[in-house]
Order: C-alpha cells, then sequence, then structure tokens
C-alpha cells in the first residue's frame, strides 16, 4: 500500500517530481516495496562531502533489507538495462534523475549533443522495460527562471528529460507535502 492507503496503478515505468524535501523519494520507495524483493536501487548521486555522504548513510538504512544497491552517477541507462529481466529484481528505483543529469553536465568533456545522446540512451531502455520501474526526480520548473547561463541550461535540459520519461510512463505522480497527485495513470 502506498502512504494514502491504495494500492497503485500498475505499471511498467513510473515517474514521481516534486520539490525538494517533498516526500517524492518515500513515495517512490512505497510504490516499489509493493514488489517482491529483491528490489534493485539505482543511486545517482556521489558522496562528494561529509553531508552528501552522510544523507547517502541515512537513505540505506530508510531502504532497509531486500534492497540491493548501485551507485550509477552517469551510467545509468547501462546499469537498467542490466538490471532488466523477468524474476531479477522485483522491481527498480532510480533516485534520481535530476542528480544523473547534473552529474553528465558537470563533466568536462560534456556538449549538448553528448546530454543529448544520454537522454535517447535513457529513452531506448524505457522501451524494453520488463521490470516496473520507477524514476524519481525534481520538478525544478516551477521556480523563478535562474540567473546562471548553466542553471538555465539544466532547468532547460531537465524539463526536456521529464517530458520525455513522462511520456514514456504508465504512471507520473507530482507529490507535494507528502501527498501524491496522479497525472498520468489510475
Amino acid at each position: 500500500m502506498n502512504p494514502n492507503g491504495t494500492l497503485p496503478a500498475k505499471f511498467q515505468v513510473a515517474l514521481v517530481l516534486g520539490g525538494a524535501r517533498s516526500g517524492k523519494s518515500r513515495y517512490g520507495l512505497s510504490l516499489a516495496e509493493n514488489f517482491p524483493a529483491p528490489r534493485l536501487f539505482l543511486a545517482t548521486g556521489e558522496a562528494r562531502d561529509a553531508e552528501m555522504t552522510a544523507r547517502i548513510a541515512a537513505h540505506q538504512q530508510e531502504r532497509g533489507p531486500g534492497w540491493e544497491t548501485r551507485e550509477v552517477p552517469v551510467e545509468l541507462p547501462e546499469a537498467l538495462s542490466q538490471g532488466q529481466g523477468q524474476g531479477r529484481y522485483g522491481a527498480i528505483l532510480v533516485d534520481c534523475l535530476t542528480m544523473w543529469l547534473a552529474n553528465l553536465m558537470l563533466r568536462e568533456d560534456s556538449s549538448a549533443e553528448d546530454l543529448a545522446a544520454a537522454g535517447r540512451g535513457l529513452l531506448a531502455v524505457l522501451d524494453r522495460v520488463a521490470t516496473p520501474t520507477i524514476f524519481i526526480s525534481n520538478e525544478v520548473g516551477l521556480g523563478v527562471v535562474p540567473e546562471a547561463p548553466l542553471a538555465r541550461k539544466y532547468r532547460d535540459w531537465l524539463g526536456w528529460l521529464h517530458q520525455q520519461v513522462a511520456q514514456a510512463a504508465d504512471l507520473v505522480v507530482l507529490v507535494v507535502a507528502g501527498l501524491p497527485l496522479t497525472l498520468k495513470g489510475k
């Protein structure tokens, strides 16, 4: 059961969006927990400082048993493809697209074509998803237009990625203040 006490819609691909500390990761976990263990957690965040290291440790403890975790800061399409297969995992949870895109953009040799190719690679995997897969991501397009060019570029690329994943998804949920609002799916 998810936090509102109902079973989630059947889905192969779900996208859970929300702001920072909105409850989106918790909601995504509740969706995944409806599927049998083992479940695969694909973590895109990197522990670059002590605070992030502590956050990652807290999230791992929150998940508890029944989860295998792989850290994939930029290799998300490959890891997602490798995790597919009937009976291998009950569900796959990706947390989060926001960090994955940031990691790609902050690589020294990153170009617009590299970002587009990475997005296309991810979308190609979604066409072949056999294991229920849940993507978590921050909705960053609701605020003011960022002042810095890199921040505007990031917002634009993330908006494009969200649109493409939402198009491929069976279930799209926006979480605000811990409350899920279904945008697509039943």
